[in-house]
């Protein structure tokens, strides 16, 4: 669920002694998951839904918990797949990616290549895929205005090989030597190959570089041969960015114009590097029935003392208006009846809403020793994150100069409060 300032995320009601050993526990379980959610739903926000996003962080992540934890909540914020195969295996996130550059730079020339044929996938016969590979290759030089004798055979017999072992995923990583004049022709070879063995290749990914150039450039190319070979399906092949892509990038890249439909992000993903860390806190407010309260001159530090329920209040265009905080013993607001909200901290902030809608934001997941509500999945938390960020107005999660959300509290809570804070400050003396 989005959260703001304020919100308790989560309530606990047990003896001290227990639930204060909890404290480390749930703090790094909530501050670290939040943390990543949010960042990669940020990296959606900025690039929108029609453009898909793989998490590719795990060599940069601290430690290969984090790197698989990193994996799970990046999912769960909003990318469409990762590179770690484990995070696939355990949490069933869709597996993406593509070869190493050390894949490619590990075959010299065509005579590398183990294995030459490719079985066709609709009649089953073994096809000299190899030999194809090279024969559309000399077709393409003059469409693409290069020699093909000057391409690097050791790419073109990595591509082959790589398209044998994945003939119906086959993505190439097309930068090592020189995307235009030996990636791209290479790529587009085998493409070519594997539409006569009917198998239809995926794209190609560019790691470094002009990628707003590149990408254009490259798109320009798709369509030229799918034009000249009459294959439909050429002018749309996936082309995959990454190379320490974070926000501005794809800000800038969005103002530049380009041709990229994927955006695979690692580094400032995993580490969070615009906010490296959340500073959840985990604060006493009630023992034995009676509120407790942690009063400091910074106002931010100034807990809400008692019990409290959550409740969030919608308007009539389904948007979420603001966040209530309650007594634990008032009764809940109501949809069509009129309340008074009130920010925490100040008297003279202070408004009157009439909910559309009200929901309860807290359940109770465990007492008495099990687990009282159904846990979802990874895939539905997902969608409802999803969907809770869509309530929320556009000029909330903007990201320059959003409009605060506001977090009041009722009335009574507000009275309620003062009074307690009031009590718990020493009166000082002049002298």
């Amino acid at each position: 669920t989005v959260v703001f300032p304020r919100i308790p995320l989560i309530r606990i009601e047990g003896p001290i002694i227990k639930t204060q050993l909890l404290e480390t526990t749930l703090l790094t379980l909530v501050n670290f998951a939040s943390l990543v959610a949010t960042n990669a739903a940020r990296f959606r926000s900025a690039i929108g839904n029609q453009k898909s996003l793989l998490e590719f962080g795990l060599r940069r992540a601290q430690g290969p918990d984090g790197g698989l934890s990193a994996s799970k909540y990046c999912y769960l914020g909003g990318f469409d797949g990762t590179s770690n195969v484990l995070a696939g295996k355990l949490h069933g996130i869709p597996v993406k990616g593509t070869h190493a550059h050390a894949y490619v730079s590990s075959y010299e020339s065509m005579n590398d290549l183990n294995e030459r044929e490719l079985c066709d996938r609709l009649s089953g016969e073994r096809r000299p895929f190899a030999d194809l590979c090279e024969k559309y290759l000399k077709e393409l030089g003059p469409m693409l205005k290069i020699l093909p004798e000057q391409t690097n055979k050791g790419e073109l017999a990595a591509f082959t090989s790589y398209a044998i072992a994945f003939p119906t995923n086959f993505l190439a990583l097309v930068d090592t030597y020189d995307v235009l004049k030996s990636g791209l022709p290479n790529f587009l070879a085998v493409a070519r190959a594997l539409h006569e063995c009917n198998y239809e290749a995926v794209g190609l990914r560019l790691d470094s570089g002009d990628l707003a150039y590149l990408s254009l450039e490259v798109r320009a190319k798709f369509q030229e041969v799918a034009k000249k070979f009459a294959i439909s399906y050429f002018k749309d092949f996936n082309i995959v960015a990454s190379n320490d892509i974070n926000e501005e990038t794809l800000v800038s890249l969005d103002k530049q114009g380009h041709s990229i439909d994927t955006f695979g992000i690692g580094t400032h993903l995993v580490t969070c590097q615009k906010q490296p860390a959340l500073g959840c806190v985990y604060k006493l407010v009630e023992l034995a029935g009676l509120p407790r309260i942690k009063v400091s001159q910074d106002i931010e530090k100034v807990t809400i003392p008692g019990r409290k329920n959550l409740y969030r209040i919608y308007g009539h265009d389904g948007k979420a208006l603001c966040d209530l905080l309650t007594k634990s013993d008032e009764p809940p607001p109501e949809a069509s009846v009129k309340l008074l909200s009130r920010h925490p901290f100040s008297d003279q902030r202070r408004a009157y809403v009439t909910p559309t809608s009200v929901r309860n934001l807290y359940k109770l997941y465990w007492a008495d020793g099990e687990i009282k509500e159904k846990l979802p999945t990874l895939h539905e938390i997902r969608e409802y994150a999803k969907d809770q960020i869509n309530q929320l107005r556009k000029d909330h999660i903007r990201d320059l100069n959003p409009t605060p959300y506001k977090v009041s509290v009722t009335d009574t809570l507000f009275h309620f409060m003062h009074d307690i804070w009031m009590k718990s400050i020493p009166i000082g003396e002049l002298e």
